[in-house]
C-alpha cells in the first residue's frame, strides 16, 4: 500500500506544478526620449557593447595595465565570489521542490513507568530500535511559493552576474582615466619644468639689469616671484602626480610599471588613437548596458516576491515518509516481520496570523515599486551619461584645437616680448605677463587635450562598452 501512496503523491504535486501566483511580468516604457539631444552625428562602427575593449584601447602601455587590473583588482574580485555566492543560494532555494532523501537510525532504552512498576509482566527496561529510509517535510508546492523563492533567487543570480560586467567596465574605464591623466601630469610638469628655466633666466637678467642701474629693483622682485610661483606650481603637480599614481596603483591592485608611462616627451600625443562608436538610440541601452540589466533582473525578483507572499494565505502541505525496521532488540532489526513504514501528510491553513501575512504581501508589493523606481532611475541616469558624452564629443575637438591654437599664438608672443624687453624695447611687466599667460594657454591645452580623450572612454563606458573580451587564442 505504502508503495502506491507515494508516488500517487508524487504525481499529484506535479500535477498542480504549474500553479503560480507570481504577477505577469512586464517591462516599464523606459523614461527618456527616443533620441538623444542634439541629434549628433552617427560615426560609422560596430556598437560600443560588442566591441572588445582590446579594440578599444589600442594602446599596448594601457592594455597591459588593464589586464593587470582585471587579474588583480579586490572589487572585481567581490564581484565575482558575489556570483558565486548568488548561484549558491539559488541552488538552495531549488532544492527544495525535491525531496530530500535520508537515512536515520534510532535507539532508545528507557525504564517502566510508575503505573508499569506494580506490573510484575513488564520488564525493568524497554527497548527500541529502528533504520528507516525516506524524506521528511517534504513541502508539496501546491501553489507556487517555493518556486516563486526559486525565481527570486534566480533573478538575483542573474543580476550579480550582470553587476559583475558592469563592475568590469567600471575598472577598465577608470584604469584608463587614471592612466590619461598620469600622461598628462608628466606633460605637465615638462611644462612647468620648461617654464621654472625660463623664469630663472629672467630672474637671472633681471638681477643683472638691477645691478647696473638699467631697472629698478621691482623688476627684479617681480621675475623672482614668478620664479618661485612656478616652483611651487611644479611643487603641487609633483604631489597631483603621486596620488594620481597611487590611485592607479590601487586599482591595478599591484604597483604601476615604469615602462606603462614611457612615451618620451609626446605626453598625450603619444597615445595611440581610440576609435569613435555610435551611440545608437535610447532604447539600445535597454540591453547594451549591465547594469540597466542588473536593475531589471532585481525588478523581476522583486515581482516573483510578491508571488511568495500570496501564497502565503493559502494552505501549506507537506509529506513525511519512510520505510524500514524496528524491533526491540538490536540483533532483530533485520529479522524477518521487523518490517516498519510510515506516511504522514501534513496540511497547515493559516487562519489567524494578527495580519502578517497581509503585511508581508504589501511589503513585497512595495519592494517592487522600489525595484521599478530604481530601474527606470538606472535608465534616465544612463540616457544623461551617454548625452552629456556625445556633448562633450561635439565641443572638445574644438575646444582643443582652439587652446592649442592660443598656446602656439602666446608662444610667439613671449618669444616677440622677451626679444623687446633684452632690447630695453618693453618693460619686465610685459615680459613676465606674456610668460604667465604662455604657461596657463599651455596648461590649458594639455587639460582639454585630456578631458577629449577622457570623454571618448566615458562615451565608450556609458554605452556599455568594457565587459565584452577577444580570445587571444
Amino acid at each position: 500500500m505504502t508503495k502506491k501512496l507515494i508516488p500517487t503523491a508524487l504525481a499529484a504535486a506535479m500535477l498542480l506544478a504549474g500553479c503560480s501566483l507570481i504577477p505577469t511580468y512586464e517591462r516599464p516604457a523606459a523614461p527618456v526620449p527616443t533620441t538623444f539631444p542634439g541629434d549628433p552625428s552617427q560615426p560609422a562602427g560596430p556598437a560600443a557593447a560588442a566591441l572588445p575593449w582590446q579594440d578599444f584601447f589600442t594602446d599596448p602601455r594601457l592594455a597591459g595595465l588593464i589586464q593587470t587590473a582585471i587579474a588583480n583588482n579586490r572589487d572585481l574580485r567581490v564581484s565575482v565570489l558575489n556570483i558565486e555566492q548568488a548561484r549558491a543560494q539559488f541552488q538552495i532555494e531549488r532544492s527544495a521542490l525535491f525531496p530530500a532523501l535520508g537515512l536515520t537510525g534510532s535507539g532508545s532504552r528507557s525504564s517502566p513507568n510508575s503505573l508499569q512498576a506494580f506490573d510484575s509482566s513488564a520488564g525493568s527496561v524497554a527497548s527500541q530500535y529502528s533504520v528507516n529510509f525516506g524524506f521528511t517535510a517534504w513541502e508539496l508546492d501546491f501553489f507556487g511559493r517555493i518556486r516563486a523563492l526559486k525565481d527570486q533567487a534566480l533573478a538575483r543570480y542573474l543580476a550579480t552576474e550582470e553587476s559583475r560586467k558592469a563592475a568590469q567596465i567600471s575598472l577598465i574605464a577608470s584604469v584608463a582615466t587614471g592612466w590619461l591623466t598620469l600622461i598628462a601630469d608628466d606633460e605637465l610638469l615638462e611644462i612647468t619644468r620648461q617654464t621654472m628655466v625660463t623664469r630663472e633666466e629672467s630672474v637671472r637678467l633681471a638681477k643683472l639689469r638691477f645691478d647696473n642701474g638699467v631697472s629698478s629693483e621691482i623688476d627684479f622682485q617681480a621675475a623672482n616671484t614668478a620664479a618661485e610661483s612656478a616652483r611651487a606650481t611644479y611643487a603641487q603637480q609633483q604631489r597631483a602626480r603621486l596620488q594620481d599614481e597611487n590611485a592607479l596603483a590601487l586599482l591595478l591592485g599591484a604597483p604601476v610599471p615604469p615602462s606603462a608611462l614611457a612615451g618620451g616627451t609626446k605626453g598625450l600625443d603619444s597615445i595611440q588613437p581610440m576609435p569613435d562608436v555610435p551611440a545608437g538610440l535610447p532604447s539600445d541601452m535597454l540591453i547594451e548596458r549591465p547594469d540597466i540589466r542588473a536593475a531589471e533582473q532585481q525588478l523581476i525578483a522583486a515581482n516573483a516576491n510578491i508571488g511568495a507572499a500570496r501564497a502565503n494565505f493559502f494552505p501549506r502541505v507537506s509529506l513525511t515518509s519512510g520505510i524500514g525496521t524496528a524491533s526491540t532488540e538490536f540483533s532483530g532489526l533485520f529479522d524477518r516481520g521487523s518490517k516498519a513504514w510510515s506516511f504522514a501528510p501534513t496540511v497547515t491553513l493559516p487562519i489567524f496570523d494578527a495580519g502578517r501575512n497581509w503585511a508581508t504581501l504589501q511589503s513585497s508589493k512595495a519592494g517592487r515599486e522600489i525595484a521599478v523606481a530604481q530601474y527606470e532611475k538606472s535608465i534616465q541616469t544612463a540616457f544623461r551619461e551617454v548625452a552629456d558624452a556625445l556633448a562633450g564629443r561635439a565641443t572638445l575637438g574644438e575646444e582643443v584645437r582652439a587652446q592649442r591654437a592660443q598656446a602656439t599664438a602666446e608662444a610667439v608672443r613671449f618669444k616677440l616680448s622677451d626679444l623687446r624687453y633684452r632690447n630695453g624695447i618693453a618693460s619686465a611687466l610685459d615680459l613676465l605677463d606674456a610668460q604667465r599667460s604662455l604657461f596657463t594657454a599651455q596648461q590649458l591645452a594639455v587639460n582639454a587635450r585630456l578631458l577629449q580623450l577622457q570623454n571618448q572612454v566615458t562615451l565608450y563606458r556609458t554605452l556599455g562598452g568594457g565587459w565584452a573580451t577577444r580570445d587571444k587564442g
